[in-house]
């Protein structure tokens, strides 16, 4: 277990320091500020998701900011996903030149920071932390119960993971995600969503693994030490969502 942790210390020093500035955007809780900050994180995420995509037209960068300076201002930002993916249908349509690849970004990941500032907006800060606790707790789970006795492959795509693993963090997601759910849901609603959105979450992961396989790289990036790029860290959150917007809609 010390192994472990002593081989991990610059991931966890990392992981510490961005639960942090989140605590205290969190405490601040402001929309402004969130849908800054996630605007910032996601022009990076853009710029990965671009190379893992082989995509070169950098236009992308400006349809996206004009779908996140919409998303500000429209109370239903999500409704904007069809829209922009109608602008692209359109214009290659007329073109017949445009790169068929630039619908990848909107798609992944642009659209799960449209879900997550939805996800803020409806439902409130405590939504993130809750968020927050289940992909990390799903994360941290799977990591040292994999470790530790991990024997089973999960899956080709990443060979790393291991059944175990995934078993173990989503059980450790469910406990934590109780403790950490909103009132509104009760115990079983905490139960329900807890799982689901961990589960959802590690195919998050998997996604972002495919990809990274598909362009040959290790890591989308390396802004970010001992984690690669910010796709490498939020990958769970951008499937996880999704899936906790929709539950919760339907359980509240």
């Amino acid at each position: 277990m010390f192994k472990i942790l002593g081989n991990s210390s610059t991931r966890v020093k990392t992981a510490l320091v961005l639960f942090i500035l989140f605590l205290i955007i969190a405490y601040i809780d402001s929309y402004f500020l969130f849908w800054l900050v996630f605007g910032v994180i996601l022009m990076i995420a853009v710029s990965e998701a671009k190379t893992l995509y082989k995509l070169e037209d950098k236009s992308i960068y400006i349809y996206i900011l004009l779908l996140w300076i919409a998303v500000y201002f429209y109370p239903m930002p999500v409704d904007l996903i069809f829209i922009v993916a109608m602008g692209y249908a359109s214009q290659l349509a007329y073109k017949r030149k445009l790169d068929k690849k630039m619908i990848l970004p909107l798609l992944y990941p642009t659209a799960s920071f449209v879900f997550l500032m939805a996800l803020y907006s409806e439902f409130g800060v405590m939504v993130l932390f809750w968020l927050l606790m289940i992909v990390a707790a799903t994360d941290t789970g799977a990591y040292f119960v994999g470790k530790t006795f991990g024997r089973t492959p999960f899956c080709e795509t990443s060979p790393n993971k291991t059944l175990e693993g995934v078993i173990g963090g989503m059980i450790f997601a469910v406990i934590i995600g109780i403790f950490t759910s909103i009132n509104d849901v009760g115990i079983l609603g905490a139960i329900i969503v807890s799982a689901i959105v961990s589960l959802s979450s590690v195919f998050g992961d998997l996604y972002e693994s495919y990809l990274k396989r598909e362009a040959g790289v290790k890591d989308s990036g390396n802004i970010l030490p001992g984690h690669g790029g910010i796709l490498d860290r939020v990958d769970g959150y951008l499937f996880g969502a999704i899936v906790m917007l929709v539950l919760l809609r339907v359980i509240i």
